[in-house]
């Protein structure tokens, strides 16, 4: 029996033809550029935190370089840059999620951890997931810490909090690595690996 219809092909296959070389509708991928953002902020978060608690030790280091530094002033860069880490962070789950549904990683490739491209991916997405919830979570917890718990109190931290933002420390270099594989070693959206694999001479599509 025939068809009395041509079924639309699938939404990726409808943009193709809008996207580059590298797979994207745009030059440069988004994701990895906030990422950065994300860990520089989460970064100056918690150690402007640490300086702040540890202010007492410091304050006659900055009196003798004649620093007008304040205990506030640190926490008040910590819980800034916390806050903006985690609105950020939304963008940037969103924008690697998107990316990655467009990505077309290179062929029969093992990374040095000994993982294929869509087991790279998946522990990839799961963990930017999971890392924004922690974020989020942080967050809540430098909140209550800024305005309830220690609102009156010099150091406005908890130990604790700050060695859970250290040990995040390791989580981030660990997922960020598995970011930088898809790229490094899958060519997922990079130009010139994408070029290559498909037989492409690099001087007919890069500057």
């Amino acid at each position: 029996m025939a068809l009395l219809y041509l079924p639309e092909p699938p939404p990726i296959e409808q943009i193709a033809a809008r996207l580059g070389p590298n797979g994207l509708p745009y030059a440069i991928p988004i994701h990895p550029t906030l990422v950065h953002f994300t860990i520089g902020l989460f970064v100056i978060a918690i150690a402007f935190d640490v300086v702040g608690a540890l202010y007492p030790l410091e304050k006659r280091l900055f009196r003798f370089l004649a620093l007008p530094i304040t205990r506030s002033g640190f926490h008040d860069v910590g819980w800034y840059n916390l806050l903006a880490c985690a609105v950020l962070s939304f963008f940037t789950v969103a924008a690697g999620f998107g990316e990655m549904l467009l990505a077309v990683p290179l062929p029969d490739v093992t990374s040095a951890l000994g993982l294929q491209s869509m087991a790279t991916m998946v522990w990839h997405g799961v963990g930017g997931v999971a890392l924004l919830l922690v974020i989020v979570a942080m967050t809540i917890w430098r909140g209550l810490q800024r305005f309830r718990w220690r609102q009156d109190l010099g150091r406005q931290v908890q130990w604790s909090y700050l060695l859970v933002g250290l040990g995040l420390f390791a989580v981030l270099g660990l997922h960020g690595t598995l970011g930088a594989e898809l790229a490094a070693e899958f060519g997922v959206h990079v130009t010139a690996d994408q070029m290559l694999a498909a037989g492409l001479a690099l001087g007919e599509g890069l500057p």
